[in-house]
């Protein structure tokens, strides 16, 4: 499924507004001033996210992952290479973290939980729809079997909305990606209230 461009423009500038709450968040909690950017966004068959992804993240990939329910309902992750995921917490915490340990993943778990529902939650405020957000859980694994987990018995025809973004901390960059899986009438939902905002 293509995006038109001024799809691509009216999501992108949602998407910024999220990440903007989600970056004075982190950085009220960390003391660090935090940027996060949005440099593309694009929306997958899930079957054609699998390659796509496996062209982006090599090896083992830290997850955080929510489920997400109510008239738009879906799977959101935030996704990191390991050296990424190291990186960020080292970043975020003032010490130099080199494997991921229960305090890493918790570090890991709190940014992905502000990043997802503040995007999760901005979506729901421009549908104007309630959306109720399970507990997020962090997985280390690779990254086919955990894309399998999102193909597996799902009836509904269902699209993968692939957001690159940019941790910008201290000077440093960090580089992820926010994916939100959308059954196909979630999706029709979320462009058409995008569309009224253009």
């Amino acid at each position: 499924m293509l995006l038109s461009e001024r799809q691509k423009d009216s999501l992108k500038e949602v998407i910024n507004i999220a990440f903007g709450r989600a970056a004075s968040s982190l950085s009220e909690l960390t003391g660090h001033r935090i940027l996060i950017d949005v440099p593309q966004v694009e929306i997958y068959a899930i079957g054609d996210l699998i390659p796509t992804l496996e062209g982006l993240i090599k090896d083992e990939v830290a997850t955080v992952h929510q489920i997400f329910t109510g008239k738009v309902a879906g799977d959101a992750l935030l996704l990191l290479d390991y050296k990424g995921a190291t990186a960020l917490t080292s970043l975020l915490t003032d010490e130099e973290v080199e494997t991921i340990d229960v305090s890493a993943k918790e570090v890991l778990i709190e940014v992905g939980n502000i990043l997802l529902n503040a995007c999760l939650g901005t979506f729901g405020n421009m549908l104007q729809v309630h959306i109720t957000f399970s507990v997020p859980r962090f997985h280390l694994n690779q990254l086919g079997d955990m894309l399998n987990t999102l193909v597996i018995g799902k009836e509904e025809i269902r699209y993968a909305l692939l957001i690159a973004t940019e941790f910008k901390i201290k000077g440093s960059e960090i580089g992820g990606y926010l994916v939100i899986v959308l059954g196909v009438g979630s999706l029709d939902r979320l462009l058409e209230a995008i569309e009224k905002l253009g």
